[in-house]
């Protein structure tokens, strides 16, 4: 394999006011105020509806089903997004993602209100819901590029993740208090109102666009990103490795709550603040990355990610109390974090400003090739095996990806 020619990184000064300069970036702050909404209501329904359909089913292979169906969307259309958003105002459609997720979340909370909503409508919710929600993340990966100066690319993207985290610590505990007071359904409609607010946030938001290049069709622009894509060697090798990073993640996100209902037996209350550890954990992750990114090679941060991935899953092959489990959790909200932000940034600073929304679709439909499988399959391992099959799995096949990120030279990038 020949060696890959090393990207160059943007030299970042350690004593610049990079924090100043980007809260002072007001339409980063309206990107960063806006996400924080979305992120706030997004953590509520996605530990409400596994939840549900747990209480309505007793069944592993139904909440893996409703996880794979929630990744289908980046699957089958995320780069066709990628070329919508690249062609029409980033701001007008952000407005519209938002206004059909909350319509969405209004209609599923008076089916279950009224006791109609069955296992279907929350299949079918969550398809749209999140086919809606990438479609909101791509136009502000976008905005993103064309808001921030590369240089301070690490540090936003970190902000991001910090803000994210931040929430996981909150969100799931505020849930299990609020689903102590009410309803599982509550989860929904407080999901909808806050996006209600983010609608409303985004009016704020300036014209960020860059000038649109001439359209040539469809297809011919979908063919121009893949071109852009293929060029740029090392980020085409990460993405087709992401593909098999996403599928082992998958499979030990989609057996965390399910190993601590059966195995563990921990209530509701104490599940939410049992996940609040991957959220601490990332807190920590995203407040180093961008230390991180300046001390060593991006290619050596992001394969020694790959490699303590793996052993975060192993230790809940042997995970009997809720510390280990918290333990395990801690860890790879940290290790992931900095994986992600290093993928998110690099991609980022190698592609052209007016191909972001393009290649960020395409790799975001490669990102998921493998995941959707992988899930589903893990409710049928946990079936016949138990979930420490599972979690066995996704450790190997980290250990197996990492030699292959070796072999690739992608640990040589600098």
């Amino acid at each position: 394999m020949s060696m890959l020619v090393s990207q160059t990184k943007p030299k970042a000064n350690p004593q610049s006011p990079q924090s100043a300069s980007l809260w002072r970036n007001r339409p980063f702050l309206v990107l960063f105020c806006t996400s924080t909404l979305l992120a706030c209501g997004s953590k509520v329904y996605e530990l409400a509806l596994p939840l549900i359909l747990y209480d309505m089913t007793q069944s592993p292979v139904a909440m893996t089903t409703m996880k794979s169906i929630e990744f289908l969307p980046n699957l089958l259309l995320a780069m066709f997004i990628g070329v919508w958003v690249d062609r029409f105002s980033k701001k007008r459609w952000s407005q519209w993602m938002v206004f059909g997720q909350m319509v969405l979340l209004f209609l599923l909370y008076g089916l279950s209100a009224a006791g109609q909503a069955q296992i279907m409508h929350y299949y079918v919710a969550g398809f749209l819901l999140m086919a809606l929600h990438y479609g909101f993340q791509n136009a502000r990966v976008s905005m993103l590029k064309q808001v921030v100066p590369t240089p301070l690319l690490t540090s936003a993207n970190a902000r991001f993740s910090f803000m994210t985290t931040f929430i996981e610590i909150m969100g799931p505990a505020l849930t299990g208090f609020i689903l102590l007071l009410a309803s599982l359904h509550a989860g929904l409609l407080i999901t909808g109102f806050a996006y209600l607010l983010a609608f409303v946030a985004i009016s704020f938001l300036e014209k960020t666009d860059t000038p649109p290049a001439p359209k040539t069709g469809f297809w011919q622009e979908l063919k121009a990103g893949w071109i852009e894509l293929l060029r740029n060697q090392a980020l085409w090798r990460i993405s087709l490795l992401v593909i098999f990073l996403n599928a082992t993640s998958g499979m030990y996100d989609a057996m965390i709550i399910f190993f601590a209902k059966d195995q563990l037996r921990l209530d509701t209350s104490t599940l939410g603040l049992v996940l609040s550890a991957a959220g601490l954990g990332g807190l920590v992750g995203s407040s180093a990355v961008a230390s991180l990114r300046r001390r060593f090679p991006i290619g050596q941060l992001m394969g020694t990610t790959i490699l303590l991935l793996g052993f975060s899953y192993l230790l809940m092959v042997f995970a009997s109390s809720t510390w280990l489990l918290c333990l395990s959790l801690f860890l790879t909200g940290l290790i992931s974090t900095v994986e992600n932000v290093c993928i998110w940034t690099f991609r980022q600073e190698t592609t052209p400003a007016h191909l972001i929304g393009r290649i960020s679709g395409i790799t975001g439909s490669i990102f998921k090739l493998g995941i959707v499988f992988s899930i589903y399959g893990s409710g049928f391992m946990t079936v016949s095996f138990g979930p420490w099959a599972v979690f066995l799995a996704a450790a190997v096949g980290n250990g197996l990806i990492f030699l292959l990120y070796r072999k690739l030279a992608l640990w040589r990038l600098a």
